[in-house]
């Protein structure tokens, strides 16, 4: 069997060439780690100390870990802890992340690679997150005589029905797994329906809602909106993990709304970054007032206003330089309108539209955000991780199509603390009306934090099944 799987993998990777290819030279991916990937040529371990070895495929899974791994630095620094990841962004965020920590991509499931990477290793326990079912990997980590886990564990209704064609194939795997920690009891049934054992299966909650923040004022958030100049009176809608065509649906809102409310900023955060140009093209082309995220940083360290590391802050910064004071080039469209009263509130001189095209600080941008719409859920991606406005108090929207975050959005839709919206035009009408009526927004975004600090807890459960001893 496992060299009939290698077979399948090599005629799957010829099939796949030419757009394998296509997607390197269009969008850099796929261009690293073919020693690792294919060989299993990971760095070498010498450290003595008991291993766990943690794979999250990409930046929704990075995130994840974080809680997890900052407990086990606490609580167990007697543990070496090494960190997997499979997509070129995944891996620049793991790297920024867990710059302390050996991180690495994760072989492709030949027998060859998975055995190599696990004698350089050499894990106590392999802890896969959400749910990576690669027959050889496991197989090669238990043969190392390691552990293998499963934790924060979900098999969407799709992933199941999927799974259950060939639950001859994947039943031995999962059975090879020693901890199951599942989300909820649905996902738990599912694991034992397709062949996991029932007693090495616990129901833990989300990690996700334990790595999210939920003060406002925590040092990355304040620093953010410093930058982009956000004062106190404004409001920010932000569209955040967007896809096409969410990024329009998110200008337009904005045209039609930013002469009613002179105190509207709006803030998109695409999902991939190959789409953060094509999205400063849409920009361009809508004919607001915008910035990238990162010409604001770095015409302000030009400028002077943020020093470079370990440099001595000159003595002429003035008391206060906003991130667009520092921008020279000519900007359209930021002239307030509106009636006398709402102009004298506030006359911005500065764009009112920022693209953030930077990957790992979607987190800490929320904090900014008033009224939140969670990208991925036009579309068919099937929504993004909805938490995290909703940790700070945010009045959240999202699209239809959410089917990876089912159970979070039924506790969501349960409790009123999210508003689901069909189209453009219903997001409009949301973002209107928490505009026109502060408290609505205020009293859906105080009912999202209740949720989520009443969900805490996940992490420290996860922990305690986690025992390489």
């Amino acid at each position: 069997m496992p060299y009939l799987l290698d077979f399948c993998y090599l005629l799957l990777i010829l099939l796949s060439l030419p757009w394998l290819a296509k997607e390197a030279i269009r969008k850099g991916k796929y261009r690293e780690g073919f020693g690792a990937k294919l060989l299993g040529l990971v760095p070498r371990r010498t450290s003595a100390k008991k291993c766990l070895w943690f794979h999250a495929v990409s930046v929704g899974e990075v995130n994840l870990l974080e809680p997890l791994l900052k407990k086990i630095r606490v609580q167990r620094p007697d543990w070496e802890c090494v960190v997997s990841t499979t997509t070129k962004t995944g891996m620049a965020l793991a790297k920024k992340k867990y710059a302390d920590l050996t991180v690495f991509y994760c072989p492709l499931d030949f027998t060859w690679a998975a055995a190599a990477a696990m004698r350089r290793i050499r894990p106590d326990m392999l802890v896969l997150a959400e749910l990576e079912l690669w027959p050889n990997l496991i197989r090669a980590a238990r043969r190392r005589g390691a552990k293998v886990a499963v934790v924060n564990g979900r098999l969407s209704e799709k992933s199941f029905r999927g799974y259950r064609r060939i639950r001859r194939l994947i039943g031995p795997s999962l059975r090879r797994i020693d901890i199951i920690a599942a989300q909820d009891e649905t996902y738990a049934e599912r694991f034992a329906a397709l062949g996991a054992d029932r007693s090495k299966i616990a129901v833990t909650g989300s990690m996700k809602y334990d790595g999210a923040e939920t003060d406002r004022q925590n040092p990355k958030t304040r620093r953010l909106r410093e930058l982009a100049d956000i004062e106190e009176g404004d409001i920010v809608f932000l569209a955040g993990s967007t896809q096409e065509p969410e990024e329009a649906a998110a200008i337009d809102i904005f045209k039609h709304l930013a002469d009613e409310f002179p105190r509207l900023k709006l803030i998109i955060v695409p999902r991939h970054p190959e789409r953060f140009g094509e999205v400063a093209q849409l920009l361009e082309r809508s004919g607001v007032a915008w910035r990238r995220r990162t010409a604001l940083e770095n015409r302000k360290r030009a400028a002077g206003f943020i020093p470079a590391p370990n440099a001595t802050p000159p003595n002429n910064i003035p008391d206060k330089l906003t991130a667009w004071e520092i921008i020279e080039t000519p900007m359209r469209g930021d002239k307030p309108r509106g009636s006398p009263a709402e102009n004298n509130s506030k006359a911005p001189s500065i764009p009112r539209v920022l693209l953030v095209d930077c990957v790992g600080e979607l987190g800490a941008w929320w904090g900014t955000a008033h009224l939140a719409f969670v990208g991925g859920s036009f579309g068919t991606r099937g929504g993004q991780n909805m938490i995290e406005p909703a940790a700070y108090g945010a009045a959240v929207a999202f699209g239809p199509n959410t089917w990876n975050f089912r159970d979070i959005v039924a506790a969501m839709r349960e409790r009123q603390t999210a508003v689901v919206v069909n189209d453009p035009a219903e997001l409009e009408a949301f973002v209107r009306r928490g505009l026109a009526d502060p408290s609505y927004a205020a009293d859906l975004g105080r009912r999202a934090q209740s949720l989520v600090k009443a969900q805490l807890g996940a992490t420290e459960k996860t922990l305690n099944l986690l025992q390489v001893d």
